[in-house]
């Protein structure tokens, strides 16, 4: 069994196109899918979304009350570490910021989790100030599970495996661990524009 699915069609940079897209990159109007594993299907009255770690209390919120929060429209170009990138992607969802909006920490470092067991991190500043969202939406469609709904964390200035989908939380940390595709050796922080695919990049 494959550990990566795929399905897409190349297709090749257009001019004008350069200075949005990183190095080794092309662009696709294709979104494809890539996963490592099955696609989790949570029935929206058992979802929840949890910020624990080290913060006071752990926040948690049931879909409801999470569709209730302030959402945000956004078009951004999003990078896969496989190459391929897609230009104007329009999302909805909540801001980080309003998520973590009174919450007062000592962690630097944010480990994301999954339906699936699935992991990745990150620098909490990545998270702030307006450079992520939990997506709820996706071209003004509901984000389907393929892609990541009911919702999926969207980091979109680092590669896309750092978007974890299926998101269920963001564990708030002072020290970094690496998560599910960092263990299997790839970068630890994961920006495209320096081609930080693999260890050592």
């Amino acid at each position: 069994m494959s550990f990566v699915s795929r399905g897409f069609h190349r297709r090749h940079t257009e001019p004008g196109q350069e200075g949005r897209v990183p190095p080794g990159q092309y662009v696709t109007t294709d979104f494809p899918v890539l996963s490592a594993g099955p696609t989790p299907h949570r029935p929206l009255e058992n979802w929840t979304f949890s910020i624990t770690g080290e913060i006071d209390e752990p926040l948690r919120w049931t879909w409801d009350e999470f569709r209730a929060l302030p959402s945000e429209n956004i078009t951004k170009d999003i990078h896969c570490v496989t190459k391929w990138s897609k230009l104007d992607t329009r999302w909805e969802g909540v801001s980080i910021d309003t998520l973590l909006d009174g919450v007062e920490t000592s962690a630097e470092f944010v480990v994301a989790f999954s339906d699936g067991g699935y992991t990745t991190n990150l620098p909490l500043a990545d998270l702030k100030g307006g450079k992520a969202w939990v997506a709820f939406g996706f071209e003004d469609e509901p984000l389907e599970p393929e892609h990541g709904g009911p919702a999926r964390l969207l980091v979109p200035h680092l590669y896309f495996w750092k978007s974890a989908k299926w998101v269920r939380g963001l564990q708030l940390r002072e020290d970094d661990e690496p998560g599910f595709w960092e263990g299997y050796g790839y970068h630890n922080y994961g920006d495209p524009w320096l081609e930080q695919r693999y260890a050592g990049d």
